[in-house]
């Protein structure tokens, strides 16, 4: 990486793509005529521009031939200034072959987007970071901030008309200027790397490093009532379900630590302290029993939600964030048709915890469900709504800070009330949560088919493969729960068994929500091999490879490209040591046969391979080579001696 300082600006170089000069933004308008005026000192160049309110600054400090940090800001703003926004724009971006569109919550999805298939003048955002493959060559340049407690910080890429370019944003949010000096951004660290994967995870480590992931171990497991019961949960038939998992978890040595009752025991959201007449003795009792089973009691809650029929929003309609545009509450969701969750709201606001008796009331909720109900899990959902809107859409009761230091600071306060409780994050920021959470969702909901816009397995297939690199170095990745039964649900016995191999290759959370009690003694078996004690870690070592040229040429016409449909994944210890778990899933149309060599797998040669659940025995190869059937996947385990290949999963 070299810094080439001249008098019409600043360029950053690099052997990967081309990235242009940087180009100081406001308030997301770009200066690209301003010059910089440009010093060296020990190391660091520091670049200034005179802007039409004060100066901005940008700070670089190469480190060796192949990484830079810097950081950005502005100094001199005249008091009056309302600032939302700055950063840098990097331009021309050229040689570019796929840009990483990093999603910031659990739903918003994260894949790698060939940006000379947009049109001129259209965009592509991503949060936290973006990693840029090149045109020619392996190999790949990682852009990405170490901190993301403070400040929401979007990575924005526009097709121009004969090139790309890139701008990296700190979201202000008109943040109280009072007694600075300077406004300055997180670090943000540039780096090349001969890998994909490998240079995520050296980001993860950045991160982890500025913001002290918490870890826990083993990975959770357990059971979770949303994907059977949905709503429609009762005392009885939730303590069904806990006989079920009990006795067949004690019959069959299942590693099962989480028993959690999900969303339907409260009447509204917002009003977590009610709970419906279908728990009549409340929710205390319940989770008593779900300990004396010998399960962690678990409980859902969405904490920034607050629906309109809530008495909660009735006796407090001032604790809820306003649309500045409209005067009234910020109605982030809307229902006002059949589907309701079961409750009678139509609309959801966003609990506004910068007003103090709403933050509060939130502490004491989480302090009553953990200290006198005795919740030891939660999983908390919808997350996002306390991160989603600058000072242009929302109003707050108290303004000043942005909006991530806003969540942080309810975040913070849930973790330092229920201590040293389990907390699973959904529908969560999946940077700014770093230190709080134990482990957070990586994708949409479960699928009940293989196809489609909603509840279908493609945001597992596609979110997993690109956030999997943050597992165990920021918090345990859960792939959301893993569906077991045989009816009641659009999949094949074939889709069934790939999709869950596939999440529970993860390496992370292992949930599933069916009767354990009802499955059969091959869905039992396969549930059983999911479930691992061990901490171990999931490699994707083809991520980001070359797409496939399918069709054209012979024809004449132009060869229409496509990403491979197969996608491997390899897990193993920590420290990559043997035995492995190699799995080959076909997410195509067509049946394809692959052969991938040991090496490519990140493997040693002359291994001994088992196919499961094939009873063979190992053999001793240097490639395994699978035929695939449409959503077929094949399970190889691999060892140095034939004793080793044994499951690890």
């Amino acid at each position: 990486m070299i810094v080439s300082a001249a008098p019409d600006g600043i360029t950053l170089i690099s052997r990967i793509v081309s990235l242009g000069r940087l180009i100081p933004v406001v308030n997301g308008v770009p200066f690209p005529d301003a010059p910089p005026v440009v010093t060296a000192l020990d190391g660091e160049i520091t670049a200034r521009f005179t802007l039409p309110a004060g100066t901005f600054y940008v700070e670089l400090q190469p480190e060796g031939d192949t990484r830079c940090g810097l950081r950005y800001g502005l100094e001199t703003l005249p008091d009056d200034f309302q600032l939302l926004s700055f950063g840098l724009r990097l331009a021309p971006l050229g040689g570019l072959r796929a840009f990483l569109k990093n999603g910031y919550f659990s739903w918003d999805g994260s894949y790698y987007v060939p940006p000379e298939e947009y049109a001129v003048g259209s965009s592509i955002q991503g949060y936290a970071m973006t990693q840029l493959l090149p045109l020619f060559g392996a190999g790949s340049l990682v852009i990405g901030f170490d901190r993301h407690d403070r400040y929401q910080q979007p990575f924005t890429l526009q097709r121009e008309a004969e090139s790309f370019s890139l701008t990296i944003e700190t979201l202000w949010d008109d943040k109280n200027r009072r007694g600075l000096a300077r406004c300055n951004s997180e670090r943000l660290v540039i780096f090349e790397h001969n890998g994909v994967e490998d240079a995520l995870r050296e980001w993860a480590r950045l991160v982890a490093a500025a913001m002290s992931p918490r870890l826990s171990a083993p990975p959770i497991t357990g059971w979770c009532s949303w994907y059977s019961l949905y709503a429609a949960i009762t005392e009885e038939n939730i303590l069904e379900h806990l006989r079920g998992v009990r006795d067949v978890a004690a019959r069959e040595h299942l590693p099962m630590g989480v028993f959690q009752i999900d969303d339907g025991f409260t009447p509204e959201m917002g009003d977590w302290l009610d709970v419906k007449p279908q728990f009549p003795r409340g929710m205390k009792p319940l989770l008593d029993d779900i300990r004396a089973a010998g399960f962690i009691p678990g409980l859902w809650i969405a904490p920034f939600m607050v629906g309109n029929r809530s008495r909660l929003y009735h006796d407090h309609p001032d604790w809820v964030v306003t649309d500045r545009a409209t005067g009234g509450p910020l109605a982030h969701m809307r229902f006002y048709s059949e589907f309701r969750w079961h409750k009678r709201s139509e609309e959801y606001y966003i609990l506004d915890t910068t007003h103090p008796d709403a933050f509060d009331y939130l502490r004491q909720v989480f302090r009553i469900w953990r200290h006198e109900w005795g919740c030891e899990y939660f999983k908390t959902d919808f997350m996002h709504f306390g991160s989603e809107y600058g000072p242009d859409r929302a109003q707050w009761y108290q303004p000043g800070m942005t909006r991530i230091e806003s969540w942080r600071r309810t975040a913070e306060m849930i973790r330092e009330t229920v201590g040293d409780a389990l907390w699973l994050g959904c529908g969560c920021p999946l940077w700014a949560s770093v230190g709080l959470v134990d482990a957070v969702r990586i994708g949409r909901d479960v699928g009940v088919k293989w196809e489609g816009d909603s509840l279908a397995a493609q945001s597992l297939l596609r979110d997993q493969a690109t956030r999997n690199f943050g597992n165990h170095i920021l918090w345990q990745t859960d792939p959301d729960c893993i569906l077991l039964r045989e009816r009641f649900h659009h999949l094949t016995d074939r889709e069934i068994q790939s999709l869950a191999l596939y999440a529970g290759m993860s390496g992370g959370l292992v949930l599933t929500s069916d009767n354990l009690s009802e499955l059969s003694p091959e869905r039992l078996r396969l549930w059983k091999l999911l479930l691992s004690p061990d901490k171990s870690r999931c490699r994707f070592p083809l991520l980001g490879q070359s797409p496939l040229v399918l069709g054209g040429g012979e024809t004449g016409r132009a060869p229409v490209r496509a990403l491979d449909p197969v996608l491997v994944q390899v897990r193993s210890a920590l420290d990559q040591t043997l035995p492995a778990a190699v799995f080959i899933l076909n997410t195509g149309e067509t049946a394809v046969q692959r052969t991938y060599p040991l090496a490519l797998l990140g493997l040693p040669d002359n291994l001994y391979a088992c196919h499961w659940p094939n009873e063979d025995g190992p053999k001793l190869v240097n490639a395994l080579t699978a035929d695939l059937l449409p959503h077929e996947g094949q399970l190889w385990f691999v060892a140095g001696d034939p004793g080793g290949a044994a499951p690890v999963l």
